[in-house]
């Protein structure tokens, strides 16, 4: 994998789906479901639509870890990234939820899965700050730049910058923090629906970034790393062009390919012009999920993408020290099992 797209990902089969009321209130993006659609009938085409964005991640190469969850009390937990995120060097955060029927959404046999498939060093907890008030959805309030290490992020109630700060500081980001806004002075309530960081392509919509002098450090700050930057406009926003994901897949032979998926809905809004740029770097992987979108989130909320090493299937032979230790779990010291080992 490139150190921004990864080649495996995390995402949740929703068995129960539907948008969040909990959530409504600062989501601009958010609709109700249908007039006269059922709880089921909502349900089941969620589902369809989750199994299409896996089957078609597969089918280019990209690993797939799908989760399955039945409690109707988690109707978002669909978007896994909001509450976890991996990183480079074994790393993994998890991330303090503004909604509260949010909060249940992490999983600890998501957790235990990343331990015993990846390199995981070390796990950051944020969650305890929920209690005070503070929050950080994850790389639903953050889109990060992996490569030059930098953390774009629009201030909102679910992105409060002492926390943003606090995970750059952990995690050696460096924190780029903004207003953003649509034309009616709405804040926009995660900023990975207005940008996407590739390898070599950026979408943004830098429009809708009202301070100008902050909008060009933003521009500036995306250019230097050489990318090409495609700008969005605050309608493909509304069809969630900038809620897009790289990743890296495999082709039948065995090479890398890079993908940029997304939503049908958002590649529809895409001019022919935008999608040659795209496509000089990644190919465009679409899939159709309309269920889904009504939650306010599309393709990109969805992933919870993979940064660590895989740990390899079969492990050496334990050393005599592991498997001394392994053998006499009630020693007190390491002096002990020298003993055990070099007998003096």
């Amino acid at each position: 994998m490139s150190a921004q797209a990864p080649n495996a990902v995390i995402l949740i089969r929703a068995e129960r789906f539907t948008p969040n009321p909990a959530t409504a209130a600062d989501n601009a993006f958010q609709r109700d479901v249908p007039s006269g659609q059922s709880d089921d009938a909502t349900a089941t085409k969620a589902l369809a639509e989750m199994d299409a964005l896996a089957d078609a991640l597969r089918e280019v190469g990209v690993t797939v870890h799908v989760f399955a969850d039945e409690d109707v009390t988690r109707p978002d937990s669909v978007f896994p990234n909001n509450w976890l995120s991996t990183h480079a060097g074994g790393y993994v955060a998890v991330y303090p939820m503004y909604a509260s029927n949010r909060r249940h959404e992490r999983r600890a046999d998501v957790l235990e899965m990343l331990k015993s498939e990846y390199r995981v060093q070390t796990i950051v907890d944020y969650s305890g700050l929920e209690p005070d008030g503070v929050f950080l959805e994850g790389t639903g309030a953050m889109v990060l730049d992996h490569v030059s290490r930098v953390a774009y992020t629009a201030r909102s109630h679910r992105a409060d910058i002492a926390v943003l700060e606090r995970f750059c500081t952990d995690f050696g980001y460096e924190p780029m923090a903004f207003d953003a806004v649509d034309s009616d002075g709405v804040p926009v309530y995660h900023t990975n629906v207005i940008a996407c960081i590739g390898t070599d392509v950026a979408m943004i919509a830098l429009s809708m970034i009202p301070d100008e002098v902050r909008r060009e450090q933003v521009r500036e700050r995306l250019a230097v790393t050489g990318r090409t930057i495609v700008e969005l406009s605050e309608e493909q926003i509304r069809e969630f062009a900038g809620n897009a994901v790289e990743l890296c897949g495999r082709t039948p032979e065995g090479k890398r390919r890079y993908v940029m998926a997304m939503s049908a809905r958002a590649r529809r809004s895409l001019t022919p012009a935008q999608v040659a740029v795209i496509e000089e770097s990644c190919e465009i992987v679409a899939v159709d999920i309309p269920t889904i979108e009504l939650a306010g989130g599309s393709v990109r909320c969805m992933i919870a993408g993979v940064h660590l090493d895989h740990r390899p299937s079969a492990e050496g032979e334990p050393t005599a020290a592991v498997e001394a230790i392994d053998e006499n779990p009630n020693t007190a010291d390491g002096q002990e099992l020298v003993d055990i080992i070099q007998p003096s």
